[in-house]
């Protein structure tokens, strides 16, 4: 039999799943559908690495497993393609953003074909394309259009200024980048600088269009309940929603209409309020500006503040600073009471309403405050239980009310509610929810990105371009470079900013701001279900047949932001009527990231990145996808290692090997045992995406055989079918070598066989000098020399003892295997 050559096998294959539409999914098929969705990438001109491999590879063996097991599987990509990355590069090499888009997808789609990754490409989608992203404006434009009032959306008509939309203009307070000229989202900027250039943030006051998601915050952790999600995710989001049931209190301004709002979890604490606090950012300073006796110090306060980032003005440890309103004092609304207002940096104006009543006896942060302004710290919780010094250290906890009027005795849950009532009788407060998350900054002042389609009428106010004038496609320009005003290159086009109104006809203007690269992710999965419909984002029928997605695979960066933006907009087209599920993703899980050979993450700078392109040429792409398979437990952080890759493609070459002594022969029960045991356990792991230990048990069977002198063709037939997820070139060129007449991956999956399973597996410890460093799996029959193999290819304990002279090798069946270095 000839060598292994990869390089032919590979081509070879790839051409015939191309010519033989391997991977193509069927509309509304009776079999059974299954939706396997993986983040679609942002093609940039260095292509792939092998982090994206650590996704799309797992996903695919998976899917090729699931097609045998007889499922109609859509496997979807597409290309995440608007953004600043390739605007930067534009800008830096004169070539336009259209131009590099294109190279680069070419070169990402090149690459994933040479990987035989097993797309369905008859439905690959781009952001950037003006059939796509006319059904991603359609969708902002009935933002525009509808309100969230009551647990349904409303239609909003064209002259109402009064009743809230759901997309909206608003005057914010943003992070701006000067380097990339750009307004940052909170989540792009980090310790207080752009997370791309570094450059630290400033704030300015500037318009922004904003999507009121906190409409669909309590939905949003509400459904969690509903969908099969790690822990670990449904804890971030909701943790970013941040939710928590208070009350709304008012507290008068002496001498002044104006009031001051703050939102409160801790009600009960509210007779030991000395002062009331604003941040610096509160409109309120605006309107008390007449009143405060010492401005030119606060302005100067305000100024020094401006750019500090939340993460800096929130960090508890630092020390508090703040400006006592001279001429000002508000009213506590319980007790009548004159308290002081300050302004100080450790309120945000990001967070509830950007005022708090200070309660220096009960909170750490106002303890420090009034210590350092010697402001009074009154008593008002006391606990029976323990003697309380709110001189020395503020008390948190619950406890019995005191000094607290007629609510004196009441516990603090009761007193809550108690004071809560009080206050609505007043007037003066009532009970309400309040969010950490805001409504999103939507508007980017970027080219680079889908135009808002909204025009601007002195007359008629902002009109949503008519559905039959979308998409609004970006115009071709020489000059796209951002300005340092704030302002979109695109106002700078008089010919594509000047148009003519939709509803009065008079003169009017475009919007010259573009969409965040988070709007055309934020449903691309349902276009993949229609992607050529010229008159819907997707048809009903489709929708229902293919969603809700089975199983979502992404990395640990958007199982916060990503997730949250895309089922925010899957719930808003749910209300629509647009889609027919609550929920886009039934299933979501991890994937972890591949660092370089260092244990760093993988950076240009540090000289650490490995090329895919590089290991597919050295050993082909079904070593390269076994090994990022085999590289580690599938949702941790794993190091590239050489000798690892290495080891894989010698086991692809004993493979190859093996197929030469295959005979008429007949199996021994140890052989028919452990195949069978594999093709159990290979199916399990492969269902819950344990890839690493898929490859150690494919590993372990082809051991065994290689002591055989002979195979039988079942037997190897078999062990082919289980590896063919993991390296279809090398399992379909060996399996046609047997049977010519029908393809590998039109065969069924193999199930094992009951009468040849035997004992579960059971757990030993890997231990060094003594030492537990690993707990593996292996089968109770599996011999000394078996579990030593396995062990030397585990990738943690190849790093353990490289370098290292194994001088002896304890084992004790069944229990541990120590190696003394």
């Amino acid at each position: 039999m000839k060598e292994y050559n990869f390089s032919e096998i590979e081509v070879k294959w790839q051409k015939h799943w191309a010519d033989t539409n391997y991977g193509i999914a069927t509309d509304n098929s009776d079999k059974p559908k299954f939706y396997s969705l993986v983040e679609f990438p942002y093609p940039s001109g260095s292509g792939l690495h092998v982090g994206h491999c650590m996704g799309y590879g797992a996903s695919d063996a998976y899917c090729r497993m699931k097609r045998m097991q007889g499922f109609n599987v859509m496997f979807p990509i597409g290309w995440d393609a608007f953004g600043l990355p390739t605007e930067n590069y534009a800008i830096k090499n004169k070539i336009k953003p259209q131009i590099i888009t294109t190279q680069a997808i070419d070169t990402f789609r090149t690459q994933m074909k040479a990987l035989g990754y097993s797309f369905d490409w008859s439905r690959e989608v781009n952001t950037t394309d003006p059939d796509y992203y006319k059904w991603t404006q359609w969708i902002f434009s009935q933002f525009y259009k509808h309100s969230y009032q009551d647990g349904k959306l409303i239609e909003v008509a064209d002259n109402d200024t009064t009743t809230p939309r759901m997309a909206y203009q608003a005057e914010m307070t943003v992070n701006w980048c000067p380097s990339c000229k750009i307004v940052l989202a909170n989540e792009e900027v980090v310790n207080g600088a752009c997370e791309r250039c570094g450059t630290s943030a400033e704030k300015r006051n500037q318009k922004q269009w904003m999507l009121r998601i906190t409409a669909y915050a309590e939905r949003l952790i509400d459904d969690l309940a509903n969908i099969d999600y790690l822990d670990t995710i449904k804890t971030q989001q909701t943790n970013w929603i941040g939710k928590s049931v208070g009350a709304n209190i008012k507290f008068k301004i002496k001498d002044n209409s104006s009031i001051i709002n703050v939102f409160t979890t801790r009600a009960d604490t509210l007779f030991g309020c000395t002062y009331v606090v604003l941040a610096p950012e509160n409109p309120l300073i605006n309107e008390l500006k007449s009143q405060i006796k010492n401005i030119s110090e606060l302005e100067d306060y305000v100024l020094a503040t401006k750019n500090k980032s939340d993460l800096e003005r929130a960090e508890t440890v630092k020390e508090k600073t703040g400006v006592k309103l001279e001429g000002v004092k508000a009213i506590n609304p319980i007790n009548n009471q004159e308290v002081e207002v300050y302004v100080a940096d450790y309120v945000l104006a990001s967070y509830g309403t950007g005022a708090v009543m200070a309660v220096p006896a009960h909170d750490d942060r106002d303890f420090a405050f009034a210590k350092k302004y010697n402001i009074e710290i009154r008593q008002v919780i006391t606990n029976s239980n323990k003697n309380i010094n709110v001189n020395d250290n503020a008390y948190t906890d619950y406890g019995i009310l005191i000094n607290s009027g007629e609510f004196d005795g009441l516990t603090s849950e009761d007193a809550k509610t108690k004071i809560t009532e009080k206050l609505k009788s007043i007037n003066a407060g009532e009970l309400t929810k309040n969010f950490k998350m805001r409504d999103w900054i939507f508007s980017r002042q970027h080219y680079w990105g889908e135009p808002i389609p909204i025009i601007h009428c002195d007359k008629c106010g902002g009109v949503p371009v008519p559905e039959d004038q979308l998409p609004v496609t970006l115009p071709d320009i020489e000059n796209y470079e951002p300005t340092t005003t704030g302002e979109s290159p695109l106002a700078k086009i008089d010919s594509w900013v000047n148009v003519e109104c939709p509803i009065c006809g008079g003169k009017a203007k475009r919007e010259t701001d573009t969409m965040p690269n988070w709007a055309g992710s934020s449903w691309y999965f349902l276009r993949y279900t229609d992607p050529k419909n010229p008159s819907i984002i997707a048809n009903m029928e489709n929708l229902k047949y293919w969603t809700p997605i089975d199983l979502y695979n992404g990395g640990p960066e958007h199982i916060t932001l990503h997730l949250l933006y895309s089922r925010f907009w899957h719930k808003f087209l749910f209300d629509l009527n647009a889609v027919p599920t609550t929920e886009p993703y039934q299933k979501r899980i991890l994937h972890g990231i591949i660092l370089g050979p260092d244990g760093q993450k993988m950076s240009k700078s540090k000289g650490n990145v490995i090329n895919p392109d590089e290991m597919v040429k050295k050993f082909g792409a079904d070593t390269l996808r076994a090994y990022i398979m085999f590289i580690g437990p599938y949702d941790q952080e794993s190091a590239w290692n050489m000798a690892g890759i290495q080891g894989v493609f010698r086991f692809l070459n004993r493979v190859w090997n093996n197929a030469q002594k295959v005979s008429s022969t007949k199996d021994t029960n140890d052989v028919l045992v452990k195949l069978n045991q594999t093709i159990k356990a290979v199916t399990e792991d492969l269902e819950n995406y344990h890839m690493n230990t898929v490859i150690s048990k494919l590993m372990e069977l082809n051991n065994l055989l290689e002591k055989q002198e002979n195979i039988s063709e079942n037997t190897f037939k078999l062990f082919l079918q289980i590896l063919y997820p993991a390296c279809p070139h090398l399992s379909s060129e060996l399996w046609e070598s047997f049977d010519s007449k029908k393809s590998i991956e039109n065969t069924t999956w193999p199930k094992a066989d009951e009468n040849f399973l035997m004992n579960d597996e059971i757990e030993i410890a890997i231990q060094i000098n003594g030492k537990t460093r690993q707990i593996v799996k292996v089968n109770p029959q599996s011999s000394q020399e078996e579990v030593e193999t396995m062990v030397k290819n585990d990738p943690k304990i190849q790093e353990l003892i490289k370098n290292a002279q194994i001088r002896k090798t304890i084992y004790v069946s069944g229990r541990i295997l120590n190696f003394v270095i």
